[in-house]
């Protein structure tokens, strides 16, 4: 008898039967324009393997305008349609089924031929649209229904025709980006003609027995967006036209409240959903920020939707529904929702993975296997690094011992779950208790490990971390001065008024720390959406509060200082960064750049921000926190060395920069593939 019985219930589509009801909703991971198919295939045919009901790929642009980017994936040629077979056969040779996502960027594309329904540049992309005239229309919708027909060549089960996130179709649904006065702009009737022909176009294209998913943006997040019986009314056009099922999109890439980072409670959205249930005669989808097969669960016997979404959750484990349905649901490794290794990536340009598994997007390149021989391995360091050393070693069959100098493992997870919106690194910790334990490794806590204790052993890791850096001011060792270490570990008492030294991360994360209330509004949804200003779209369009966000007073008045000239923050995560700085921002925090510390005394921080010859400035505060980076931890590393032992080194213990999990983990998992 499984745990989830709604998540585990089928659901009929009519020709079709999925076996569950989760949908590993669209990701854009750059594989697609690897070229290596093989590779693409790889990846959607080992979550196939791992359970999951139905995938939908990342966007395939239907026309080359239509594109994200220059040379963004399609369906464009006979090549094209022959490549894509290679994914789908794969993944129905798995016991798979997969939808294509058709997307076009619209305004939104990186290129200097995109096109949208009016010549609005967009905040986001670098390029002034061209407005579309009706043969460009007519175009379009051919384009769609063409990339369908391709898709269906192609030997796809569906497509997912892309109508949320500010992309085209929803350009022409909202007056924000639609100033037209033609029969495709002005009343909502004429706004809503494009998606309404375009699903029409790609039913007549496909035929009855294929799957055709829209999604609908149904909570715009954008001024001058849909109001809900303006969803309403377009969810039961579209179902009309002739879509099988309707999945839910939240907010434009444009608009500046958080719908999928850490930060963003989990399933923060399924209202939304839940609104129009009953008003459509299709299945729906929810989605966003649902990550665990209980909060699955919990939506659907909560009645909010039909089927869940989750994309990045299998990104971080591609089993995660045969775990669930094996009753491994505590074994499933956990999307911590960082967006360091998937859109961080994606809008970098780079080939997405996961900061929790490494593997993911290089299953064909990163391959764990059992090894020729089993050694006896000695990790030191149970940080992130170490831990995914030891764990990999261990699924290769080797013995593994684990020593850390702390209590407990984690190293400075331990640090990153004190912040408030980042507790879900508490379920990232706790995975790796039970991941240890499941694996038979040998714990060595609460003792630093000498060079003795690592004799004998066939292969040692050093992944011992990081130390703060010493930033050499004038009056560090006063009582009023604490490190960053000392704040996060709690316990250390931090006065009413306070300066940070150092804006990185590890500064930032203080901040939110020291000014933030407990509980964090990441744990009360309600709290949450007062704080960003998130409002019923059955009363306020578009889903936006008439008087914006409105946080909780700051717990204390903090200012964040950093030594380079450039604006603070600006080295955050691509995709996270600006929420981090507004988050500050609204609790009041001042930042300033191009700092020269000079002393710290009992009245607080002499600074000069000018030339040398400057006289100095007091800030009056209570404390002085440092945050002013990290250095390797190397003394063991080096004591090996000396006594002629050879060891691995990796994680802050290479390379201290930012405590960076992500890199830690990737070079953890990597050397310990090939031990």
């Amino acid at each position: 008898m499984t745990r989830y019985p709604n998540l585990f219930q089928p659901l009929e589509l009519g020709h079709v039967t999925l076996k569950n009801r989760v949908l590993m909703g669209s990701m854009h991971t750059g594989l697609e324009e690897t070229k290596d198919w093989n590779r693409v295939a790889e990846f959607y045919a080992e979550r196939a393997r791992g359970g999951v009901g139905l995938m939908v790929t990342g966007g395939m642009a239907p026309n080359r305008e239509g594109g994200v980017f220059p040379g963004a994936a399609g369906l464009y040629t006979p090549e094209d349609i022959a490549n894509h077979r290679l994914v789908t056969d794969r993944v129905h040779q798995a016991g798979g089924r997969i939808a294509m996502q058709i997307l076009h960027a619209g305004r939104y594309a990186y290129g200097p031929d995109c096109v949208a329904p009016s010549p609005i540049k967009s905040p986001i992309s670098p390029f002034p649209p061209k407005e579309l005239d009706e043969a460009g229309i007519e175009k379009q919708i051919a384009d769609f229904a063409t990339a369908a027909s391709r898709a269906k060549e192609a030997g796809y089960d569906g497509v997912e025709v892309m109508g949320s996130e500010g992309y085209f179709l929803n350009q022409f649904i909202v007056t924000h980006t639609n100033k037209r006065t033609d029969r495709w702009g002005g009343a909502y009737e004429n706004r809503i003609r494009l998606p309404i022909e375009v699903v029409k176009r790609v039913r007549a294209a496909v035929g009855p027995d294929f799957i055709v998913i829209y999604r609908l943006s149904m909570i715009d997040l954008v001024p001058e967006g849909s109001t809900h019986d303006e969803v309403v009314h377009l969810a039961q056009e579209i179902e009309t036209a002739g879509a099988d099922i309707l999945n839910t999109g939240i907010g434009w890439h444009e608009a500046r409240i958080p719908t999928i980072a850490t930060s963003v409670p989990r399933a923060a959205f399924a209202w939304v959903t839940q609104k129009l249930m009953g008003k459509v005669g299709i299945p729906l989808i929810t989605s966003n920020r649902i990550n665990t097969p209980e909060v699955a669960e919990q939506i659907l016997a909560e009645g909010c939707a039909d089927m869940v979404s989750m994309a990045r959750p299998f990104l971080a484990d591609a089993r995660f529904m045969a775990k669930a349905e094996a009753g491994q649901g505590g074994l499933i490794a956990p999307c911590i929702a960082c967006n360091q290794a998937c859109l961080d990536h994606t809008f970098s340009g780079k080939i997405s993975t996961c900061l929790v598994n490494p593997r993911a997007c290089h299953e064909t390149e990163l391959v764990i296997e059992k090894a020729g021989a089993a050694k006896t391995v000695a990790v030191v360091g149970a940080g992130p690094a170490g831990l995914a050393a030891a764990l990999t070693a261990a699924e290769r069959g080797h013995e593994v011992t684990l020593f850390d100098r702390a209590e407990e493992i984690g190293g400075q997870l331990n640090l990153a779950k004190r912040i408030p919106g980042k507790e879900e690194f508490i379920g990232f910790v706790d995975w790796y208790e039970r991941m240890v334990a499941a694996a038979g490794i040998t714990l060595r806590l609460g003792r630093a490990a000498r060079v003795d204790d690592l004799r004998g052993f066939d292969e040692v890791i050093v992944a011992t971390g990081v130390a703060p850096r010493d930033p050499r001011i004038a009056g560090q060792e006063g009582p009023n001065v604490l490190s960053y270490i000392d704040v996060l570990r709690g316990g250390a008492e931090v006065g009413r008024r306070v300066a940070i030294v150092g804006a990185g991360g590890i500064g930032f994360d203080v901040a939110e720390f020291l000014v933030e209330a407990v509980p964090s509004p990441t744990l009360d949804l309600e709290e949450w959406k007062v704080q960003w200003g998130v409002a019923d779209p059955a009363v306020q369009r578009g889903g936006l509060a008439p008087g914006g966000p409105q946080p909780e007073p700051p717990q204390r008045e903090v200012i964040l200082l950093q030594r380079k000239s450039e604006r603070p923050g600006k080295r955050l995560g691509k995709t996270t960064g600006w929420i981090h700085r507004a988050t500050l921002r609204m609790k009041g925090v001042k930042m300033k750049a191009g700092v020269t510390y000079e002393r710290i005394t009992p009245d607080g921080l002499w600074i000069r921000t000018g030339e040398a010859g400057e006289t100095p400035v007091l800030l009056e505060v209570d404390t002085v926190v440092l945050c002013a980076g990290q250095v390797p931890e190397r003394s063991l590393a080096d004591a090996l060395a000396a006594q002629g032992i050879a060891a691995h080194v990796i994680g802050g213990a290479d390379v201290a920069a930012e405590l960076d999990a992500k890199r830690a983990i990737d070079q953890g998992t990597r050397l310990a593939a090939r031990l």
